[in-house]
């Protein structure tokens, strides 16, 4: 009977030191879990606040806002009593609730220097990350994330036209025609590079025109003003009258 109890004793011990170690690993579960959708709902915020206007589409907004009301959903269950999550989940709803008339308000954010560039693409590695989470957690279809990543590839492109069109112009405003060329024809070659290249024909061919027009006004920059004199063509004049001179005396 002792050595029953003993046993049973251990036993339950055990059990106890099993559930206690399942007890601590949910929590730690938990607040790992909470940590993550904070940061994901922050990078959602981000994404449909600071998301260029120029590149932003109500389809686009409408998406963000259904990344974000997922994440929110998610928090809220962990943390019911979270006053903040639950005002703005209520606020997300409405807006989804709109489809595709959802308003967009974001102001156009002209690309114009490699910092911006850079901002934007960012941004757009923080949409993908968040398009792939999303259908790994099994709240985007498959077929919908994958379509939503083709955007994402083609927002990518739109954002180099944009750069490389900006920073030609600028030079060319500036009288800078060797500097506006390098950008138009590395936003040429960008487009030449693409998987189907035959989607941006208009683009290529109006950076294309923008070259040709750029490449001629250094070409123009380049050539000798008629009638210019200098001491390089003074020099090259006397050095001529004295090879005449010479010539003629040796033939006297």
């Amino acid at each position: 009977m002792i050595t029953l109890l003993v046993v049973a004793g251990i036993a339950l011990l055990i059990a106890l030191g099993y559930m206690n170690h399942v007890v601590e690993n949910n929590k730690l579960e938990k607040a790992r879990t909470k940590v993550e959708l904070n940061d994901r709902l922050r990078r959602c915020g981000e994404l449909t606040e600071t998301f260029p206007g120029q590149l932003m589409t109500p389809a686009l907004k409408l998406l963000m806002t259904r990344l974000e009301l997922n994440v929110c959903q998610r928090l809220l269950n962990l943390d019911k009593s979270n006053a903040g999550v639950k005002a703005r989940l209520d606020e997300l709803a409405a807006l989804a609730a709109q489809g595709e008339s959802i308003p967009v308000n974001n102001p156009p954010a002209p690309i114009q220097t490699e910092a911006k560039a850079k901002d934007v693409r960012f941004l757009l590695e923080a949409l993908h990350g968040q398009i792939t989470r999303a259908a790994q957690d099994g709240f985007l279809p498959a077929n919908e994330a994958k379509r939503w990543i083709r955007e994402v590839r083609h927002l990518l492109v739109l954002l180099h036209i944009e750069f490389f069109n900006n920073l030609g112009q600028q030079a060319l405003q500036q009288e800078q025609p060797g500097q506006a060329r390098l950008a138009f024809e590395r936003g040429v070659q960008y487009l030449r590079k693409q998987q189907e290249p035959q989607v941006y024909a208009e683009q290529l061919a109006y950076l294309e025109k923008l070259l040709a027009r750029a490449n001629a006004q250094v070409l123009a920059s380049t050539q000798p003003v008629e009638g210019e004199v200098n001491q390089l063509t003074e020099g090259l004049k006397e050095d001529e009258a004295n090879d005449e001179w010479k010539k003629k005396k040796v033939y006297d």
